[in-house]
């Protein structure tokens, strides 16, 4: 009787391992949104950087907008994902706990309005009577709204479609639409048939800035801090790669090679496309300009300006007190230590 009591604690404390075990496996997922954004950090995705940093088991899952993304953690089946400051405007206005931990990049050029060869629009004074596309809710179609109001129009002047990209660059194509404002790979497909009219950081000039940024569900970040810090170094790792050596992320490098293969296009459209990116230092990233300061934090006054701009065009309903919430500095804290 002894010898099966003592077999059977022996049983019991190995089940129990095996639980703890399991158990601890199983917090070690995650579900990551990205998007076709030529980013230097996507080189990660592509080559595991991001599973041997963290030691987690990464599902990355890919997504036509930020609105997308962000019904993907509203539903609970992604905790971290990569967003633009429009949808990440709607989305925390509507109470969804979500904080930004780095930000990926500012208005640029990598985002702009091309308007297709023969549709007549040579200035913005142009855009009146003209049909117009951008993804819904996106910080694409925010600028767009803006730019148009900006020229005393509305959208009953301008004809403007809520699509998703792929769609954007057929109806361009097909020429139903005279123009769209877009980021990569559709950037580069418009520009194939038409012109750039304005830029994302033409648009935040006139008074509309926006960004795009690394977030993660309130509840995540919380219990998966060693995650953010691990997740962001690899970011930081390849950004800065991309920064201090283009010449390695040219047409011709593995690491385009890598990127297009990931997110579309040629290796040279995302050699282009990385070009076009308006980079944040990580040493800035912390200031208040962008991710410190409480109330004083660069991202969550754009958040509130969006929101108020949003609310005016009826896309949303309310707008909060304060965006104060939805950013942390800490992770970004963490890797200039």
């Amino acid at each position: 009787m002894k010898l099966v009591k003592k077999l059977l604690a022996i049983t019991l404390g190995a089940l129990m391992v095996a639980g703890v075990s399991t158990a601890s496996a199983a917090d070690k997922k995650v579900v990551v949104g990205y998007q076709t954004d030529a980013l230097p950090s996507s080189l990660g995705i592509a080559n595991g950087d991001y599973e041997k940093a963290t030691g987690y088991k990464i599902d990355f899952r890919k997504f036509n907008s930020g609105a997308d993304v962000f019904a993907a953690i509203a539903s609970g089946d992604v905790q971290v994902g990569y967003v633009g400051s429009s949808p990440y405007a709607a989305a925390t206005s509507r109470g969804l706990d979500v904080k930004a931990f780095y930000l990926a990049s500012i208005s640029g050029v990598d985002e702009a309005l091309v308007v297709r060869n023969g549709s007549g629009i040579n200035t913005v004074a142009d855009l009146k009577g003209k049909k117009l596309a951008a993804a819904p809710v996106s910080t694409d179609h925010y600028q767009l709204l803006a730019l148009i109001k900006s020229q005393g129009l509305t959208e009953k002047d301008v004809q403007v479609f809520a699509i998703p990209q792929p769609e954007i660059v057929a109806a361009y194509n097909r020429g139903d639409i005279d123009g769209g404002f877009v980021w990569d790979p559709a950037l580069t497909e418009l520009k194939k048939n038409g012109k750039v009219l304005v830029t994302s950081k033409d648009v935040a000039e006139k008074g509309a800035p926006t960004f795009s940024a690394w977030v993660a569900t309130g509840a995540f970040a919380k219990e998966h801090p060693e995650f953010l810090k691990g997740f962001s170094g690899v970011i930081e790792k390849h950004t800065q790669s991309f920064v201090n050596n283009k010449a390695a992320w040219g047409p011709d490098s593995d690491n385009s090679k890598q990127l297009a293969k990931l997110l579309g296009g040629t290796p040279a459209d995302q050699a282009a496309g990385l070009l076009n990116l308006n980079l944040v230092p990580l040493s800035a990233q912390a200031s208040d300009a962008w991710l410190g300061g409480g109330e004083k934090s660069g991202i969550a006054k754009i958040l509130k300006e969006t929101s108020a701009f949003l609310k005016e065009q009826k896309k949303i309903s309310d707008v909060l007190p304060s965006y104060a919430a939805f950013v942390t500095p800490t992770v970004v804290a963490s890797l200039k230590k």
